[in-house]
């Protein structure tokens, strides 16, 4: 039987599907553009937003402006204590589906 990793724990804030797949999107990148996401995740400005503010305000996530070519754009990252939590709740989800 394996022992539980330290750093794995299950985070009922970033388990939601579509919270996952936006900590998902962002772990391999410094930041994403909003307009990105929501192309990649299928979903409506409002529900991205909802579920943006929701992680930012638990501060998974920093949500920055920024102008480019005159046009105003939002730029999203996970913080150190996103990064934290999202591979912490992977090997949560690891360790709950090897079955032991």
């Amino acid at each position: 039987m394996n022992k539980p990793s330290d750093h794995a724990r299950f985070d009922e804030l970033i388990h939601a599907p579509l919270r996952l797949r936006i900590c998902a999107s962002l772990a391999p990148v410094q930041w994403s553009e909003f307009a990105h996401l929501r192309g990649l995740l299928g979903v409506a400005d409002s529900v991205l937003s909802k579920h943006l503010k929701q992680l930012a305000a638990a501060g998974y996530i920093e949500i920055g402006r920024f102008t480019k070519l005159g046009r105003s754009h939002m730029r999203v990252s996970l913080t150190k204590t996103g990064r934290h939590a999202y591979v912490g709740h992977v090997a949560a989800l690891r360790e709950i589906t090897a079955g032991e």
